[in-house]
């Protein structure tokens, strides 16, 4: 079997992956114009240096944007509100919008062109239609760790917290042009995948090792690449990798989600160095809360994994950022933190989008006023026309 090096992090330092859709500025459609805008922001010399920061997806109308290594949640927001200010003048100049959320409100996945790439074309052969209908936008924040077996014993206890975070970026109400009654959609969707969801409870990096090389080994994944679990050990990076999240609605949801995942992982670092009992967590317990929070969003009553009772979501992250507020001081991100209250305690996302639709009765409304709300840079995009394809 194949040795999985983990290469180790001093410092719990944060990377934010942003996937956002790319939508055409007229008819506020998704359209799979990634070559287009590749093609630009090469023109323009900004894939020359930073070709890892502007990368392609699955689905041509996926842009993925990702931060250098950073050491606060204020050094990610510098460093994505320049690159996202980039990308959003290159779209200006050929029609395009940049579309926040978890899934699109109308657009359908049967319309959308995979990226023409080796991986993801023997992707699509494996998986077929669990494959194609991947026309999701997802939010995955790494916190660097020190040893691979403290990041899997982070795995196992960050797990309970993931249904948190996904109540508090959910933001896909909307399936193939119909409200689906769920606040998250893309979690169903991506629970389609068959290395996708909650990951298996493991012990330490050896038996997680002989997982992955197992999985290879009899053909049910081509590589490491293809686990998707809503939490995972990211050997090349040094880092617990959380991807429960849907796509937030805003630059500033994406910090605060980004700034508690990153004092959850310090937090539980510092525990296990400083030696604490394992508590022993049903993964039922958190698959059920994992569904509350899928269908009714920030909304939601979780279920106290210590206590047994039941508990809203702004009391869930009430007490757990009480529990952080050590670690958000130590990580200069308390401020990006605290806007997590808000975030439990105002309409979601999804509710948003809800709630647009409910007041405009117009689908390609929502997506216009989303996308214009959504912006980082001032300039506004231009009203009419569309050089997207």
């Amino acid at each position: 079997m194949a040795t999985i090096t983990f290469h180790h992090n001093d410092r719990p330092t944060v990377g934010i992956e942003l996937e956002l859709g790319l939508v055409d500025a007229q008819t506020m459609a998704l359209t799979s114009a990634y070559g287009l805008l590749n093609a630009r922001l090469t023109a323009e010399g900004y894939l020359d240096d930073e070709a890892s920061n502007f990368k392609p997806e699955l689905m041509q109308c996926v842009l993925e944007i990702n931060t250098k290594i950073c050491e606060t949640i204020a050094d990610a927001e510098r460093d994505l509100q320049e690159k996202i200010a980039i990308v959003e003048a290159a779209a200006d100049a050929l029609g395009l919008r940049l579309w926040w959320g978890g899934t699109h409100p109308f657009s359908l996945w049967r319309d959308q062109r995979i990226t023409p790439d080796d991986r993801y074309l023997q992707l699509v052969n494996l998986l077929q239609e669990m494959a194609r209908r991947l026309c999701t936008f997802g939010l995955h924040v790494h916190v660097g760790v020190d040893t691979g077996d403290k990041a899997v014993m982070i795995c196992d206890r960050i797990m309970r917290h993931l249904p948190t975070l996904l109540a508090l970026s959910v933001s896909s109400p909307f399936w193939e042009a119909r409200q689906t009654g769920l606040h998250s959609h893309r979690s169903k969707v991506m629970e389609g995948l068959p290395t996708a969801g909650l990951p298996t409870l493991m012990r330490n990096w050896s038996e997680y090792v002989w997982l992955v090389n197992h999985m290879i080994d009899t053909g049910f994944i081509n590589t490491i690449r293809e686990i998707w679990w809503d939490v995972r050990p990211h050997h090349n990076f040094g880092t617990v990798e959380v991807r429960v999240c849907d796509m937030p609605g805003n630059l500033q949801d994406t910090l605060a989600i980004a700034a508690l995942i990153q004092c959850l992982v310090k937090a539980l670092s510092n525990e296990i160095d400083n030696g604490t009992y394992q508590h022993d967590c049903h993964p039922m317990m958190v698959q059920q809360n994992k569904w509350r929070a899928a269908r009714f969003g920030n909304q939601a009553k979780l279920v106290d994994t210590y206590t047994y009772r039941i508990a809203s979501v702004a009391r869930t992250v009430d007490q757990l950022l009480g529990h952080l507020q050590t670690a958000a001081a130590e990580l200069s991100c308390t401020r990006y933190l605290d806007h997590c209250v808000n975030m439990a305690r105002g309409p979601s996302a999804a509710q948003r989008q809800i709630d647009l639709l409910a007041e405009t009765n117009d689908p390609v409304e929502v997506v216009r006023q989303l996308t214009l709300e959504s912006r980082v840079s001032t300039q506004c995009s231009p009203p009419n026309g569309s050089q997207a394809g």
